[in-house]
């Protein structure tokens, strides 16, 4: 490609991003005025007549009844960033009381566009209405995670910014006005202390248990059975807990066993030397022990490997142990200690953030059978606080001076971290997919070399890609998030949004890094889910012998140019109206079919259909002709800077194999391969070198075995006429 050719093609993409720069706008004023005139204070608050004048204190407004206030009202992004997936701002209208409980959290506008169209409006309506009562002061104090947020399938990231952003403002809003006692001067100044690792002395349990450094957490049957009763729920009445009132439910011990002191205590020397060499450096560990018709440890981690009946909560962190995490003990070794029935050690790991010297609580789950399989449940906390002796104190620190903006930042900046770290997993494989497809790519020649094995591994390949990259983790790229980006610019670009879906992320990364190497065949051909799901259909339906069609080549060239069409038609109309073109973006049948599962309405459920019912009989159709992102990355995959697919000069003219054999006919009849079209299946390399397909190398062969024949014929002449052959050499030749 020319020089004046790449320019050409790379013109539009920086006239694109000066533009959207340009219509950058900064920060407006409050944003409550627009949502307190279109919410009435009586739909926001069941008994309110009026909202009150906004405060000068932040922009918040009284919900009044009559003179009798009731709360206050307010818009989540007044005051923390709320940009979702979109690239736009989630805007929750909240109501919180004086005493800092929250009345009610609404969803009032948004661009999201799983939750547009994809999730039903019944299932956003029961997530927020979890926030009823949430006590702000008890999140403040748990730094915004004393809670376990309903995740609805098919939106996580949507849900994770709404929960940060309802319960960081109401946060916010609580310490301006003072609410529940919590004031601005309630800022965490850092670690203050270390774990005291010179405090090795050991104590009986009654010693424990008096200075706290055992905590204990009892409930009888009596107790349980009447919690339950107080829930409401008339059911739990036919299914009491069997025992006497005063029979122990359960009696849950808990201690930090990492601090040496203890550790030495409960579980003795041998145990405890065993203790840390389990632990890596940074880890912790905690011992909890039990008694009672109760088991805190239950049984679904044999089968899940996770136990659901506890955790532990600190700060903005929370930890479910699993099965790795877990060791049991045979006996508690301080002197004193009564018996147990469960006696265990969870190690809590370094790159969780919990920090041993400040208080922390187990959380306790009970259930209560109501039904074949329906359960309600209970949470019981059980709290815990290191003892002073077990601490050394830090110089105090010089308190830093945080713009508001920058604390913000840093908010959403843990809340994409700690995203990231629980995913490590499926980081990590697939990074491995990328390796393995980019080993593939480079070394092509070599890895097409043997025709059925490449075609194993890539059916194996997209096998993976839906199972793992669509059905599993939702990582479909989409049209969408091109648009997002675009209204991300103009409204002001961050990179928090972005990095809220790890594996989503790590994929457009390396779509712009393939582009540059091998155009947009990389991940159409090989990362896309929905085009792994129409491949893998469409080879089913071969095995079955269902008819493939061919679309003439006249027809076939003249549908090309349909997907540029409704990409350009997407982008204009996104310059106008984000949410029309969300709305309009529904031709791509991703997020049924891949992320939802085709759990929708059935307009939807019969297009993607249609769409792969097509595909059985025309390979790969909807990327074809009608596929918007395949449009979008092919403009830029022009700018490729390599030909890395091997061609001979007979491949057109006259040969037409790979033409005819190429599944999204990419390959002109005069031989050349329109990288717009091209998947990168490398299809065409297996038969580049297949001797029995290929007409250059069956060519070649002949002429290669017609030569060795003739050096054998010549060599065998030489040999009977040569004077010193014996006449019987000769009557043989």
């Amino acid at each position: 490609m020319s020089i004046l050719k790449r320019l050409s093609a790379i013109f539009p993409l920086i006239f694109i991003l000066i533009t959207a720069s340009t219509l950058a706008r900064a920060d407006g004023p409050p944003l409550l005025p627009k949502f307190v005139a279109e919410v009435p204070a009586s739909e926001l608050v069941e008994g309110a007549t009026a909202y009150g004048a906004m405060l000068d204190a932040a922009p918040v407004v009284p919900i009044l009844n009559g003179s009798e206030l009731l709360g206050y009202a307010y818009i989540t992004s007044d005051f923390v960033g709320t940009t979702g997936y979109s690239g736009k701002p989630i805007h929750m209208m909240v109501a919180m009381d004086p005493d800092a409980k929250l009345i009610r959290a609404e969803l009032v506008e948004h661009h999201e566009p799983i939750v547009l169209i994809g999730i039903p409006e019944r299932e956003i309506r029961e997530m927020t209405e979890a926030y009823v009562g949430m006590d702000i002061v008890a999140e403040a104090a748990a730094e915004g995670v004393g809670h376990d947020v309903e995740i609805i399938s098919g939106a996580t990231v949507t849900i994770m910014i709404i929960d940060d952003s309802v319960v960081r403002a109401s946060i916010k809003v609580a310490r301006a006005l003072g609410l529940g006692g919590l004031d601005n001067s309630a800022a965490d100044r850092g670690p203050t202390h270390v774990l005291n690792m010179n405090e090795t002395e050991v104590y009986d349990w009654g010693t424990l248990v008096g200075d706290g450094s055992v905590r204990r957490l009892t409930i009888d049957v009596g107790q349980i059975n009447e919690a339950f009763i107080a829930t409401g729920d008339p059911r739990v009445e036919r299914y009491p807990e069997k025992g006497e009132p005063e029979d122990t439910y359960i009696d849950l011990n808990l201690a930090l066993v990492s601090a040496p002191g203890i550790g030495l205590s409960l579980l003795g020397e041998n145990e405890y030397n065993n203790l840390t060499a389990w632990m890596e450096e940074g880890d912790n560990a905690i011992m909890l022990t039990g008694r009672g018709i109760y088991s805190f440890k239950g049984s679904g981690y044999v089968r899940g490997g996770i136990f659901d009946r506890i955790q532990l909560v600190q700060g903005d962190i929370s930890v479910r142990f699993r099965d790795r995490q877990n060791r049991r003990i045979r006996v508690v070794a301080a002197e004193g200690a009564p018996s147990f029935t469960e006696m265990d050690v969870f190690k809590i790991p370094a790159d969780s953030g919990f920090d041993p010297t400040k208080p922390f609580r187990i959380q306790l789950l009970t259930l209560r059978p109501v039904g074949a399989i329906e359960k309600i449940f209970l949470t019981y906390d059980l709290g815990y606080n290191l003892p002073p002796r077990y601490l050394t104190a830090l110089a105090a620190p010089q308190a830093p001076v945080l713009e508001e903006s920058q604390s913000d930042a840093d908010a959403r900046s843990l809340l994409w971290q700690r995203i990231w770290k629980g995913k490590k997993v499926e980081i990590g494989l697939l990074i491995g997919m990328l390796t393995v497809l980019t080993g593939v790519f480079f070394f092509q020649f070599q890895a097409t070399r043997h025709a059925r094995a490449f075609y194993w591994f890539r059916m194996s390949f997209l096998v993976a890609t839906l199972g793992f990259l669509g059905f599993s983790q939702n990582a479909q790229l989409s049209v969408v998030n091109l648009m997002a980006l675009g209204a991300s610019l103009r409204e002001g670009f961050g990179w928090d949004a972005f990095l809220m879906d790890p594996l989503v992320f790590i994929l457009w990364v390396s779509v712009a890094v393939t582009i540059l190497f091998w155009g947009r065949g990389g991940y159409c051909g090989w990362l896309c889910p929905f085009g792994a799901l129409q491949e893998i259909t469409n080879q089913i339906a071969r095995f079955f012998k269902v008819p493939q069609w061919t679309l003439p080549w006249g027809l076939h060239e003249r549908l090309w140019p349909l997907k540029y069409m409704i990409f350009l038609g997407l982008f204009g109309v996104s310059l106008v109206s984000m949410s029309l073109a969300e709305t309009y973006a529904e031709i791509e049948p991703f997020k049924t079919s891949i992320i939802l599962k085709f759990a929708r309405e059935w307009p939807f459920v019969l297009f993607a259909t249609v769409i792969l019912g097509i595909g059985l009989f025309i390979e790969r159709f909807y990327c074809r002709y009608l596929c918007p992102l395949g449009a979008a990355l092919a403009i830029p995959g022009r700018l490729r800077m390599f030909d890395w697919l091997k061609r001979y000069k007979e491949c057109g003219s006259p040969c037409q194999t790979c033409a005819n054999e190429c599944f999204v006919q990419a390959i002109h009849p005069t031989g050349e391969i329109n990288p717009n079209e091209c998947l990168s299946c490398l299809h065409c390399q297996v038969d580049y070198q297949d001797h029995s397909i290929c007409p250059v190398v069956i060519k070649k062969d002949k002429r290669r075995a017609k030569m060795a024949q003739s050096g054998s014929d010549a060599a065998l002449d030489r040999l009977t006429n040569h004077p010193n052959a014996s006449t019987k050499e000769k009557a043989n030749g």
